[in-house]
């Protein structure tokens, strides 16, 4: 059974396609971490603001840059891949073959959200040593709230898959999911900047809940577990939603 769902094979044929693509290692792994160098060479960026708690600018884009790569990682990249090969009748074809098609899948989560895990990592790299921004001082919440928000991610990306019939329509839905989901996560306005009804209105969604949990998480504090709540289900739910319309042909 495990086989069926997972195969080495399939797994590094995906990694060598994945490192092919110009496209997909600039904007899930490098664009985050470079747009958090933009943004913190800006000096008012580095000035604590009394409206952030005493924060800088630049410590609160380090959680939402975290969360940036993986929302590209499951909004851009895989709904367009499996889309294609779709399109293309790989899937049909690896359905008739010993290798289930569920095991190409598994491989493209796997890739995908290694990729974002990767670019989380170079941003706060980049967060800590380009401008002394402290690591998350609740790493195993961090972390949790990180692979949470990847979860939930990939879900979508696996929805959005099952609802586009071509990769035009995948790149149109991906990216008319895109900025609404940016906007969540706090890259045009932090979420702690937000009125408090945005903000409340925001913490209902995968990407804004997320983005406070890891902010919490950042600041030392473990992550609220109504945050951690809210993108667990919806990432049960978009899970269920991918599992219903998802077709291999």
């Amino acid at each position: 059974m495990i086989a069926s769902v997972f195969h080495p094979a399939v797994l590094r044929a995906e990694i060598r396609l994945f490192r092919r693509e110009p496209g997909h290692l600039f904007w899930i792994m490098l664009f985050p971490a470079l747009l958090l160098g933009i943004l913190g060479s800006i000096p008012s960026f580095r000035e604590a603001d009394p409206s952030l708690g005493g924060l800088r600018a630049v410590d609160v884009y380090v959680p939402v840059t975290v969360l940036l790569g993986v929302i590209v990682a499951g909004v851009q990249g895989m709904p367009q891949t499996l889309t294609g090969y779709r399109e293309h009748g790989i899937l049909r074809r690896m359905a008739t073959t010993p290798v289930r098609a569920a095991a190409l899948l598994s491989a493209q989560m796997l890739v995908f959200g290694g990729a974002a895990l990767v670019s989380a990592l170079l941003a706060l790299a980049v967060g800590r040593l380009a401008f002394d921004v402290r690591l998350p001082g609740q790493p195993v919440g961090y972390l949790l709230a990180l692979l949470l928000a990847a979860l939930a991610c990939l879900a979508l990306g696996a929805l959005l898959s099952a609802l586009s019939r071509t990769t035009k329509v995948a790149t149109a839905v991906g990216s008319a999911a895109l900025f609404p989901a940016m906007f969540c996560a706090g890259v045009w306005l932090p979420v702690q900047a937000m009125p408090d009804l945005l903000a409340r209105v925001v913490g209902w969604t995968p990407f804004g809940a997320a983005a406070e949990a890891l902010g919490d998480a950042a600041a030392g504090d473990w992550p609220g577990w109504t945050h951690l709540a809210v993108t667990a289900a919806w990432t049960v739910l978009l899970t269920a939603a991918a599992a219903r319309w998802f077709r291999w042909e």
